[in-house]
């Protein structure tokens, strides 16, 4: 007896012994081709992304491109003091949490549902074929996106004369600021909902089919499955995408935005980007556009920081997940 004690907690002791680590030459020895795999995008990402993060010191300075960065006067804090005295900032700000409060309700959704709908299909072509159609418009830059629907929905377009030969009244869509709200949500929807869909399918995929099979035979009805198995395995997911739509609210699309500006008016269609692009690029205004900038940044960052935490709290990894001591 006492032999099989000693032997099982001699066995319990070496299973709890520490991992031993790995040294960072042999793991840069063993993932080499790995590392430069990815090294092309990390250095690009670096160039493009990081560096010019240097730029915006000239928040804190009167700066003029004539004379540079080094030669540009101190301000201290006046230039964010002046973005938050200025309504036009808030207007914008305003703007673009409404459009970001609108499409996480109504658009987000429906990739989701796309998903649940096209995998429910049986046959593999019609699948395929409808998969095909519905990403197609995420290949489609927002000119020809906003072409489309100039097309379709202005003024001259075809829901118009259809409109005028049937003897009703058109109406205008794409010019009005009482619908440019649900006009850019349905863009959206139109262009990118075949790629959050793409996203979802393939975490549908790794579910395993024996549950449907059990629950069918318990007596579960296809809702009931939907509910049970289906939204379970693919809520990190839906998880995951929101945090990333959460810190990439802010930015709610400066291309289909500017291009819609001149038609619906400032009041409508101005949020943070094009605001900043207004102040800065068109109006020379650099040091105010940085500071805007910069506040926007901060406020993505509080965003992304504070869903991370709501979904460990709700027992999810979320984009990054802090190690366990």
């Amino acid at each position: 007896m006492s032999r099989r004690a000693t032997s099982t907690g001699t066995a319990t002791s070496t299973n709890i012994l520490p991992r031993r680590k790995i040294s960072l030459r042999a793991r840069l020895r063993r993932d080499w081709p790995l590392l430069a795999m990815v090294s092309p995008a990390v250095i690009l990402l670096i160039v493009f992304a990081y560096v010019p993060m240097a730029g915006n010191v000239i928040a804190w300075q009167s700066y003029s491109p004539y004379i540079g960065i080094p030669d540009s006067p101190p301000v201290g804090w006046s230039n964010f003091q002046r973005v938050f005295a200025n309504p036009q900032f808030w207007d914008a700000t305003f703007n673009t949490l409404t459009i970001t409060a609108f499409q996480l309700v109504f658009f987000f959704p429906i990739p989701v549902i796309l998903a649940l709908l096209l995998n429910s299909v049986l046959t593999p072509w019609i699948r395929t074929s409808i998969q095909s159609i519905v990403y197609l418009p995420h290949f489609f830059s927002w000119v020809l996106v906003v072409t489309i629907f100039q097309q379709t929905l202005g003024g001259a377009g075809l829901l118009n004369r259809v409109l005028r030969d049937a003897g009703i009244a058109p109406f205008e869509v794409m010019t009005n600021p009482d619908t440019f709200l649900m006009l850019v949500t349905v863009q959206g929807v139109w262009k990118d909902a075949g790629w959050g869909m793409i996203i979802f399918l393939a975490a549908l995929s790794t579910i395993d089919p024996t549950q449907y099979e059990a629950a069918a035979m318990d007596g579960a009805n296809r809702w009931r499955r939907i509910w049970s198995i289906t939204l379970p395995a693919i809520r990190p997911t839906i998880i995951l995408l929101l945090i990333l739509r959460l810190g990439d609210s802010l930015t709610v699309g400066f291309e289909q935005l500017i291009l819609q500006r001149g038609a619906v008016g400032q009041g409508a269609a101005e949020v943070l980007d094009t605001y900043v692009y207004y102040q800065g690029v068109i109006g020379g205004d650099w040091s105010y556009a940085a500071a805007a900038g910069l506040i926007k940044g901060l406020v993505s960052l509080v965003l992304v920081l504070g869903a991370n935490k709501l979904a460990h709290v709700f027992g999810e990894a979320g984009v990054y997940q802090r190690e366990k001591r």
